[in-house]
């Protein structure tokens, strides 16, 4: 008589364990949801789609470093989407963090949300692996996590991003432009990196290096690190003139007011440099183009936590999105630039210009990303 209780108690914990093997996102056909908006990366991006939940939705920020302007900017920017009316409504809970550089931190903090019953967190990855066991938590309890910006090296997560190695090709591709107009051909290249171990601090420094070698000139690339900070990046730029001289270009992925500071201080010729989308580089830009500074600025914008955020929820919603999700690279050179436009005069200098996307109906004003604070929302 017992005997087919024992069987449907195994059946039954069969059916469990498989269901949770099964949890997580599957994969399907294209299209995506929004594509204007949600670009696949490539032809060859795969497409996902999660069980549909009932909003509204427990939505975290888990940051990690949090030591610049760029961070700092982004999670104001997260606190003010979180408040727009587009989105405000899908929300039930809304937290930031920021866990610092220590990875095991930002994988504790993103466990620690999702066994609290958060149904999306979106993250900027302190490293591009070791991830793999929050993963499959997430998975476990159909929890959907967003890297962004600095983006992990998988693709069982969808994640946002701009293209990185493109971005640091046409930075040195502008570079190489700009002084073979001049006649230069060889000469010496100060290149500014990021933070150590993150995804786009390498993807950029690949693309910069290797259209240097590609070009065959004899340039000698000289490297330090800036952190993507101004007060770091004006330290090491001034170090690096004061040991090598003279610098043909600069190369910088950020931290460019830092760069622009350093040069000036220096008495530094003005030369062609590349740099990020801060609201000060674009300015000096505007202002000393006639003198030298030939400058280019392509913006890793902060904004890219409002795109996270949104695809989080339209996921949740039981969308079908892409993997990969591709976030045009926004550029402006030193013939492109207009007061009140694409930079502006009466913002600070460490403000990032671009915040606006239209494909995605996102567009966050100066004034709300300011009004908010970078301190943890709890």
């Amino acid at each position: 008589m017992k005997l087919p209780t024992v069987i449907s108690a195994a059946f039954v914990g069969l059916m469990l364990s498989t269901s949770l093997s099964l949890a997580g996102p599957e994969v399907v056909s294209g299209p995506g949801a929004d594509p204007e908006c949600f670009a696949p990366w490539s032809a060859e991006t795969k497409y996902m789609q999660w069980p549909a939940k009932p909003g509204p939705y427990k939505i975290a920020v888990v940051n990690g470093f949090v030591g610049n302007g760029w961070r700092i900017q982004m999670i104001k920017t997260a606190k003010a989407f979180a408040e727009d009316p587009s989105i405000k409504d899908k929300i039930a809970e809304f937290k930031v963090v920021s866990t610092g550089t220590d990875a095991p931190a930002q994988l504790g903090a993103i466990e620690d949300f999702i066994n609290q019953g958060y149904d999306a967190i979106v993250t900027i990855a302190v490293a591009p692996d070791g991830f793999d066991r929050v993963i499959r938590l997430a998975d476990k309890n159909n929890v959907v996590l967003v890297p962004f910006d600095n983006v992990l090296d998988t693709d069982a997560v969808m994640q946002v991003n701009e293209d990185q190695l493109m971005m640091g090709r046409m930075w040195a591709q502008f570079a190489l432009d700009e002084l073979k107009a001049k006649g230069v051909t060889a000469g010496k290249i100060l290149e500014v990196r990021g933070l150590p171990g993150n995804s786009v601090d390498r993807d950029r420094s690949i693309g910069i290096n290797e259209t240097f070698k590609a070009d065959g000139g004899a340039w000698e690339i000289v490297s330090v690190v800036g952190n993507w900070d101004d007060g770091t990046t004006q330290k090491v730029v001034a170090d690096a003139i004061a040991v090598h001289g003279q610098f043909e270009a600069v190369v910088g992925q950020g931290g460019s007011n830092g760069v622009i500071q350093a040069l000036s201080d220096a008495g530094h010729p003005w030369v062609p440099v590349a740099g990020e989308s801060e609201n000060g580089y674009r300015k000096a830009i505007a202002k000393y183009s006639g003198e030298g500074l030939k400058g280019i600025s392509i913006g890793q914008s902060p904004g890219l936590v409002a795109i996270a955020m949104k695809a989080a929820v339209s996921a949740l919603e039981g969308n079908v999105m892409p993997q990969l999700i591709s976030v045009p690279l926004p550029v402006a050179t030193y013939k492109d630039l207009e007061d009140g436009k694409n930079y502006w005069s009466d913002l600070p200098d460490n403000f990032f210009t671009v915040n606006e996307f239209p494909p995605c109906g996102v567009n966050i004003s100066g004034p709300s990303i300011m009004a908010q604070t970078e301190a943890d929302l709890n």
